[in-house]
């Protein structure tokens, strides 16, 4: 959930980084008493996100900043659209356009990625899930746009769920305890509310795992003959993920399988920056 601390800690920090110690070209070249109106205009189609963090730029700016949106997130556009104005004074407008602009850009480059992937698998029951592979720092920005290209998120971070990947089975298996013991040692180790998931890359992995009784399975880079074989094996006892290989050319395809959920990471670490403009007219008293 991106929430107004969260924006708000996050949009200050760019600020700073990009005027650690003002806008000096603005403060030398405009007037201080100059207004300005901008707007956000797209330059191709898209669907929309990040509306509030394109406003908090300018309203931790100068709060003297009036951002008026006229899309909302999750909203497709199309080439030309006026997204959002911005009337204030006009310091301010240009010091903030770049952070403004920056996170717009991204958000909505995942949000219309994330829409495209959605549109292929919309006649399956197969959700499109983001992964932890995110930029830095913005992963709470990155899932919001998610969300708002109708994905849904996975895991927000380690602490928030059991994920089992290959390395952790290796350790395991090398220390000689059983996959299925050490599972259902955890299981009875951990609250209730904590749910497991466990990635195997064979089908021969998935009886130990389904023994333990986890909650997800994670099916990583099978063919879509292995896909349709673990999906009867594990005949709807946990949720079936499948990774690996996935984008917009096989996406479909995974999802025809019956796996309940497909994770991409391409959705946030391979998003195009969609191009968005702020057009500025200033006016000097």
């Amino acid at each position: 959930m991106l929430t107004r601390a969260e924006l708000e800690r996050v949009v200050a920090a760019a600020l700073v980084e990009d005027a650690p110690w003002g806008d000096i070209t603005s403060e030398a070249l405009i007037p201080e008493t100059a207004m300005a109106s901008a707007e956000l205009v797209a330059r191709e189609p898209g669907v929309f996100s990040g509306g509030d963090v394109f406003a908090t730029a300018f309203a931790l700016t100068d709060p003297r900043c009036e951002v008026d949106l006229h899309v909302a997130d999750g909203e497709r556009f199309t080439r030309g659209t006026a997204l959002a104005t911005v009337i204030g004074p006009a310091r301010a407008v240009l010091t903030a356009e770049r952070v403004g602009l920056n996170f717009a850009q991204r958000m909505s480059g995942i949000s219309t990625l994330t829409a495209a992937y959605v549109a292929e698998v919309v006649h399956t029951g197969a959700r499109v899930a983001d992964t932890r592979k995110t930029t830095p720092g913005l992963r709470a920005f990155e899932r919001h746009a998610v969300r708002m290209g109708g994905g849904h998120n996975h895991r927000f971070s380690l602490s928030d769920a059991v994920m089992a990947k290959d390395n952790h089975l290796a350790v395991l298996l090398q220390s000689g305890v059983s996959v299925t013991a050490a599972l259902e040692g955890a299981i009875a180790r951990l609250p209730h509310t904590t749910h497991v998931e466990v990635e195997v890359d064979r089908l021969d992995q998935i009886d130990a795992v389904l023994a333990a009784g986890v909650g997800t399975i994670m099916l990583d880079n099978f063919s879509l003959d292995d896909l349709r074989t673990g999906v009867a094996r594990i005949a709807g006892r946990a949720i079936v993920e499948a990774s690996g290989g996935v984008d917009l050319d096989t996406v479909r395809a995974i999802a025809e399988t019956g796996v309940d959920v497909i994770s991409v990471g391409a959705l946030t670490h391979s998003a195009r920056a969609l191009d968005l403009g702020l057009d500025i007219r200033i006016a000097v008293d």
